[in-house]
This record gives structure tokens, C-alpha cells and sequence, in this order.
């Protein structure tokens, strides 16, 4: 190894491996809204991990604080503050106690979010409504309270998670998928007003990702063990490559494009899908 922190391997050409990115959002403040389980958990433990410090914005604070306190546990930084992406006055609330308690944040993970089961004949106006406020609006109010915030600081990096109904129709999701569809167009619009000004905005579209959502899904609706273990294969097999994915593995693709590695990437939409868009 030398000084650099550098380990290479020579041959026929020359290796290099770095652990200079495992610290590499030092000195960063990242805001991961819906941090306390499932992929939000997976993006904030992984940021954490890199030498980032957390504000995990949650609404259910048992997971907020469970999460908080494993990133400490295993010597990261993680504050909780309760939020629902939702409302206006809770995003301001939370941007602000964020600001007081762990400074500006120049990382913005718009994760929050909830799921909907039905089609456009089937779906009720009040679950469309409450779809569309906590996916959309939620993620609008976020970016409005905090690239105020990016600017200030002369920039920062802004990650939203929409989904692969966002770019095909899934059956029995309409209102979801509306949702998703308003976050991938806000991702673009942002990408292009803000690219002048050290914002940089992107997103992905993960497809089914193994979460304890999906577990709970199965358990409600399937609660006969072997229909529940059919169910859980074809949504397994749903994917090309055929399994669910793993929150870890959306938190590597966030943490790289939330990263200055990723310096010269905006405007760009991602599918973290297992084949899904390509293959099927």
C-alpha cells in the first residue's frame, strides 16, 4: 500500500484499488427522506458508511431511530427527524431542524413513498389523491425547501426514486405509476434549470426490490403459506434475471451518482431493474 491509501497489483498491466471512496462523502450532509426502512434504510446506511452524516426524515420515527441508531452502532453519523413528505409545514420544519442540527445538506435522496394496488376503474379518488400527495407533492416540497439550501452552499446533488412504472404500464398501478411518471418528469426539469448552478439531478427506476413492503403485501393478501411462496416466485420471476432486487443494491447506484464520481452525470434516469425495461 502507499501513501496514498493505494494497493497495486503488477503483471501484465497495472491494478489499482482505491480506499480512498470508502470516506467519500466526508464532510457531506445528505437528507434521505423515508430512511427508516427498506431502500431508504439501505441508501442511508450506505452514505453513512462513506464518512457522510444522515438526516434521515421519516414519519414513522420507531424506524427512523432504529435505523439512527444502527448507522452509530457501526460508527456513522445519522440524526432522525420527523417529517411527512406531505405537508408543507412538516418539510419546512424538518429542513429547518436539519440545518440547526447537522448543517446544510448538499445530498438530497427523495425516497418517501407509498404503493397502490388497482387500475384506473378500481382506483378510488381519495387513494389517488393520497398517492400523488405523498409521491409527488412530497417530492416537489422536498426539492423546494432544499435547493434553496444547495444553492446557498454553490451546489450539491439531488436523487429521486421513481420506479419502472414510471416508463411501462404494470398492471394494477395506476395511480402509482402517475406518481412515479411526476417524479421522473420533475427529475428532468430540475436537472435543466438547476444545471448552471452546481445542481446536478437524476433518478432511478428500480423494478421489484425485496423490502419488508413486499412481505408485508404477501402476508396480507396471500396468508396461506404455499400461495404466498408462489406469489413471492412470480414476482421474483417477474424480473429477467430472475429474482427481486436487494435495497443494497440500489444504495450502490445512489451512492455513485449521489458522489462527486458521478460529477459529470445529470438529467439521467437509471433502471435498477434486473432486465425489465430491456429484456422483457
Amino acid at each position: 500500500m502507499n501513501k496514498e491509501g493505494m494497493i497495486s497489483f503488477h503483471g501484465s498491466g497495472e491494478c489499482l484499488f482505491s480506499f480512498r471512496n470508502m470516506k467519500r462523502f466526508k464532510n457531506k450532509i445528505a437528507v434521505v427522506t423515508g430512511g427508516g426502512k427498506g431502500i431508504g434504510k439501505a441508501i442511508a446506511e450506505r452514505i453513512a458508511s462513506e464518512g457522510g452524516q444522515v438526516a434521515i426524515w421519516e414519519k414513522d420515527l420507531k424506524s427512523g431511530k432504529s435505523a439512527a441508531r444502527k448507522i452509530m452502532e457501526d460508527g456513522g453519523r445519522a440524526e432522525v427527524f420527523s417529517c411527512d413528505v406531505g405537508k408543507l409545514a412538516s418539510v419546512a420544519k424538518a429542513a429547518k431542524e436539519t440545518m440547526k442540527v447537522l448543517g446544510c445538506p448538499t445530498i438530497l435522496v427523495n425516497n418517501a413513498g407509498i404503493a397502490h394496488i388497482g387500475d384506473v376503474v378500481s382506483t378510488k379518488e381519495e387513494d389517488f389523491n393520497e398517492v400523488m400527495q405523498i409521491n409527488a407533492m412530497g417530492t416537489f416540497l422536498c426539492l423546494k425547501q432544499i435547493i434553496p439550501l444547495m444553492l446557498k452552499a454553490g451546489g450539491g446533488s439531488i436523487l429521486n426514486v421513481a420506479s419502472i412504472g414510471s416508463k411501462l404500464g404494470i398492471a394494477d398501478r395506476f395511480a402509482y405509476s402517475a406518481s412515479k411518471g411526476a417524479v421522473l418528469a420533475m427529475t428532468l426539469s430540475v436537472a435543466k434549470d438547476f444545471v448552471n448552478q452546481g445542481i446536478r439531478c437524476n433518478c432511478i427506476c428500480p423494478a421489484r426490490v425485496h423490502t419488508p413492503f413486499v412481505d408485508g403485501f404477501l402476508e396480507k393478501f396471500y396468508p396461506d403459506h404455499a400461495e404466498r411462496v408462489e406469489k413471492f416466485e412470480e414476482l421474483s420471476n417477474y424480473q429477467p434475471i430472475g429474482r427481486m432486487g436487494q435495497p443494497e443494491e440500489i444504495a450502490n447506484l445512489v451512492a455513485f451518482l449521489c458522489s462527486e464520481e458521478a460529477s459529470f452525470i445529470t438529467g439521467v434516469t437509471y433502471d435498477v431493474d434486473g432486465g425489465v425495461i430491456n429484456l422483457k
